[in-house]
């Protein structure tokens, strides 16, 4: 099975929040189906997410604001999740899974935002999936095994020049591009569990960013690039935690007995969407952060 949904469905983990979000954070999604893989949209808008609802794995639009869910790719029977967006929001990467068998062939494909023009971004070789675009939308980051093993690759915005950049024995997961595109933070189990790391762009100087004996995943750069959010179980169950770029001053964002994930910052930096299971199934939630 992929390595994505295998890290969905049983990762939890949690994110931290530099000063805190409030106390309540407001329920966008109330369908209870099970959500992952959030993303903001460019202009603040919209956040796109994985959703499987009716038995299928899709890429789903709820407006920022909360309103109706729709389906980006409603054409499309086979699996497909994890979307990213462009930096101008015109554009969306994501996973293909071309279903054979008990298991799929899975690739990166790119359409526009409203799911038109779409096509082969990385031609399947092995489980391809976590396409990121960069911060200037030249370069396109994710996770392949064509190494055998989990390691993370770039590769231009018209699928050539291909570059891997990670070649660790050990598993490397979820990039994320830093604002400046100067860096990638990526969780990896080099050093026993999944921690937090980060590296230059071009996959050297990696430093690791979280210790201890938990489960820490999903990174999510703030605007700014000054903090880092990302889903770890070190509370005891799944929260969204916050932390300085360099690893300091952790804070638990959600600290809620339910299992908190997906983190995603709005364009401004001011709010985070998360996916919980606080009111019983799993919903999309959006706090303000100071």
């Amino acid at each position: 099975m992929r390595f994505a949904a295998l890290a969905l469905l049983g990762t939890l983990l949690a994110a931290p929040a530099a000063a805190g979000a409030e106390p309540e954070p407001t329920r966008l999604t109330t369908d209870g189906s099970f959500k992952q893989h959030l993303q903001w949209s460019p202009d603040g808008k919209t956040l796109l997410l994985t959703r499987i609802h009716q038995g299928k794995m899709a890429l789903w639009t709820v407006p920022a604001e909360g309103g109706e869910l729709k389906r980006l790719l409603p054409d499309h029977t086979e699996p497909h999740f994890d979307g990213h967006y462009s930096p101008d929001g015109k554009r969306v990467v994501y996973v293909y899974d071309n279903l054979q068998g008990t298991d799929g062939k899975l690739r990166i494909n790119v359409c526009n935002s409203d799911g038109t023009d779409d096509k082969t971004l990385v031609p399947h070789a092995a489980m391809e999936e976590s396409p990121r675009w960069s911060p200037d939308g030249k370069r396109v980051l994710w996770v392949s095994t064509r190494g055998k093993n989990p390691d993370l690759y770039a590769v231009d915005a018209d699928g050539k020049n291909e570059k891997r950049l990670t070649s660790d024995p050990a598993a490397d997961l979820h990039p994320a591009w830093s604002p400046d595109g100067k860096q990638v933070a990526f969780s990896s189990g080099r050093s026993g569990r999944q921690k937090i790391h980060v590296m230059a762009a071009d996959g050297s100087d990696v430093k690791k960013l979280t210790g201890g004996e938990f489960l820490d995943a999903w990174p999510a750069w703030r605007p700014g690039g000054k903090q880092i959010a990302f889903t770890s179980n070190r509370s005891g169950d799944s929260d969204v935690w916050l932390m300085s770029a360099d690893g300091t001053g952790l804070v638990n964002l959600t600290g809620d007995p339910a299992q908190d994930t997906s983190p995603a910052w709005s364009p401004d930096g001011k709010r985070l969407a998360f996916v919980s299971t606080r009111g019983g199934g799993s919903d999309v939630y959006v706090a303000a952060v100071k």
